[in-house]
């Protein structure tokens, strides 16, 4: 790795301390006061833009004749959207719906532009990327995006389509795919598609941050935005959730139903090939893990309750992917920790090269979600799309 882009990772990461308030020291304080006056205006921005659109000034939703269920959260990642969306997405389709799900394909290998010279060029379509037809996996992780290709790869049936711009996607999987449901994945601040139902995410062990918007903390717009949710999924609950954030989400969404539901991992797998193993793998052995993700404290309690001992632990940027020079310096560093197996999540396991070996066993933990607490909400939630109603809400 250069040096210049090594900074810039040290950069990165020691952003998102601040952001994340992981990072206590003085010039983590220090950069975070900097930060708070670009939160304020961020603040105002989102407003601003919130107050246009549902006053249809300046920008219009785009009507789609197609059921459309948002999926989002108020904040930057780690709240669990995909296994939600994959369950959401098994539930709707074992009901007969043929559902499309629409993803921006976040850090997934940009197209370019084909060059038109003249005068007056022609404007040129560029289709969505069909990541999955609902039969074939067509893209990889580096040109789908980790999560619409995680979403493809554990979903056959349903179809996944990348683009920034998911009105032209959405309208691509009516007229191509015939399909009668979209899903917006990480959608809640997409504004141009309105959604007919808005399922909203929070991660009950780290609900809204510091209460700041971005750059100074993780929120995406105000609190007071829960309004928007037409159900509330409080994932990570496996305790009962504080008062506190209950009293947060009456008062600004006195009636939505909140669903408590938890992560659960399922099997293990070994990365590159389709060999599982059951949840036993790792008892009393000596384990190394690493991760790329938004929280990554939630996989690391997981793989220590289950395993015999912890000897390595190595966390990156969420997204990161990852190269065969800095895999081999991580394993070895497991070996030489006195670790004998590596472990990581779903989500990074895409993300390494697929012709990688590793000097130890080498297995990504499969998760999936369960719901605890208003099975009978969620189920109803189902039945709603199904039935094809159209609840009443509100940008």
């Amino acid at each position: 790795m250069s040096e210049s882009k090594s900074k810039w990772n040290a950069f990165e990461s020691f952003v998102e301390g601040v952001i994340y308030d992981r990072d206590l020291s003085v010039s983590a304080r220090l950069f975070g006061l900097f930060l708070k006056p670009f939160s304020i205006l961020f603040s105002g921005i989102v407003r601003l833009r919130l107050f246009l659109y549902r006053n249809q000034i300046f920008f219009k939703n785009k009507p789609l004749d197609c059921f459309v269920i948002v999926v989002g959260n108020l904040t930057v990642g780690g709240t669990g959207k995909t296994p939600v969306v994959e369950r959401l997405t098994k539930e709707l389709m074992a009901k007969g719906r043929k559902v499309a799900i629409l993803s921006r394909g976040y850090k997934s290998k940009e197209e370019k532009p084909k060059k038109r010279f003249g005068l007056f060029p022609e404007k040129v379509f560029y289709p969505p990327k069909i990541v999955s037809d609902g039969e074939n996996l067509l893209l990889n992780s580096e040109d789908a995006g980790d999560e619409p290709f995680m979403l493809a790869k554990n979903l056959r049936g349903a179809v996944v389509l990348a683009d920034k711009d998911r009105v032209k996607a959405g309208f691509y999987a009516i007229e191509k795919f015939n399909v009668d449901t979209l899903i917006l994945d990480d959608g809640f601040q997409y504004l141009p598609i309105r959604g007919k139902m808005n399922l909203l995410l929070i991660d009950q062990t780290n609900p809204f941050g510091n209460r700041c918007l971005l750059p100074r903390g993780i929120l995406r717009e105000p609190v007071r935005h829960l309004s928007r949710a037409s159900y509330v999924l409080l994932t990570k609950s496996d305790l009962d959730p504080e008062l506190e954030l209950l009293e947060t989400i009456r008062k600004y969404n006195p009636s939505v139903e909140i669903i408590r539901c938890v992560h659960k991992p399922k099997y293990f797998q070994e990365v590159n090939t389709e060999v599982t193993h059951g949840m036993n793998l790792l008892f009393e052995s000596y384990v190394g893990v690493f991760c790329g993700i938004a929280s990554p404290r939630g996989f690391e309690d997981i793989i220590q309750r289950m395993s015999g001992e912890l000897r390595f632990k190595k966390r990156f940027l969420d997204h990161h992917r990852y190269t065969h020079i800095e895999l081999d310096r991580l394993f070895l560093q497991a070996k030489n920790s006195g670790a004998d197996v590596m472990v990581t999540t779903e989500k990074d396991a895409v993300r390494i090269p697929h012709n990688y070996k590793p000097i130890i066993p080498f297995y990504y933990v499969r998760m999936e979600i369960e719901i605890i607490e208003g099975f009978d909400d969620f189920e109803a939630a189902v039945d709603d799309i199904c039935s094809s109603k159209n609840p009443t809400i509100t940008l």
